[in-house]
């Protein structure tokens, strides 16, 4: 539109353009969840440090309509994520999803944020620094049985080394990368890095981007020291979750890559930490 065409329009009386999303419908069954998903933007995440890391995340987000409505407004969720400009961390993305509802006119809502979360480490022995990732995702959901409640997972990469192998062999024991993936509900104190540190720590051996040759002995004797099934790795991450004061209800699964088989080896178990212990 040029320069011309602008002032003409803007001159025009203004329209009033139907609100076809809030008129009436007849059909009387309400929709659980209506939005968007797979939508990517910008973000800023504030790390349990106070780091702010930015990143894009993907987002699911969902009101819930009720049976009198036709349609909810689309728009309003991508308006709501690009008035947010502020880091966040778990509380101000509770907050942002009880402004989706505000914003929507909901009751109910479910909002999804997935990204990838580095982590600076310093390797074993050489202390030299490298970042890691893991995946992260973000859930807020209110619902009228249950209220509002804080999801966090993380998948964090590790290595494990099976016990079988070095029993049964001479020299050696075969180990593969894990993912080890932990869904917690908890409160806002609940941070990222405390769910990838239980990770780490009850693995048979960290990862690092950056080893040197004394860094590489170290984590190799390491994992043959603290070998691990994948039923060991889940068994072991759900004994730390039990006692965080901080998790409620939690999932944690391993995906083994096996370095011997042409399939994955898996195991998944569930539990409550001392958050609803009482």
């Amino acid at each position: 539109m040029n320069a011309f065409d602008r002032a003409v329009y803007q001159a025009a009386p203004p329209q009033t353009l139907d609100d076809t999303q809030s008129s009436p419908d007849g059909r009387h069954l309400p929709i659980q969840r209506v939005g968007i998903k797979a939508l990517r933007y910008p973000m800023k995440i504030i790390a349990a440090d106070g780091e702010v890391q930015s990143t894009v995340a993907t987002f699911a987000m969902y009101v819930g309509l009720p049976e009198q409505v036709k349609g909810t407004h689309m728009s309003r969720f991508i308006q709501l994520l690009d008035d947010a400009r502020a880091p966040i961390n778990s509380t101000g993305f509770l907050t942002l999803e009880s402004q989706m509802r505000e914003k929507l006119e909901a009751e109910t809502g479910y909002l999804e944020m997935s990204f990838p979360y580095f982590r600076r480490k310093s390797a074993p022995v050489s202390g030299v620094e490298s970042l890691l990732d893991s995946d992260v995702k973000l859930i807020v959901e209110t619902t009228a049985a249950q209220g509002t409640r804080l999801t966090v997972q993380v998948v964090a990469p590790v290595t494990s080394l099976c016990p079988c192998s070095k029993k049964i062999s001479d020299y050696g024991a075969h180990n593969q990368r894990s993912h080890i993936t932990i869904r917690a509900e908890g409160s806002t104190a609940l941070t990222i890095d405390a769910l990838i540190d239980i990770a780490e720590r009850e693995a048979s051996s960290e990862l690092y981007g950056v080893l040197k040759r004394a860094d590489e002995k170290f984590v190799t004797e390491r994992a043959y020291d603290n070998p691990k099934f994948v039923e060991d790795l889940v068994r072991d991450v759900a004994l730390a979750c039990q006692l965080h004061e901080h998790i409620g209800e939690f999932m944690v699964a391993s995906e083994n890559f096996e370095a011997i088989h042409n399939h994955s080896a898996y195991a998944e178990i569930y539990g409550r930490g001392k958050l609803l212990a009482s």
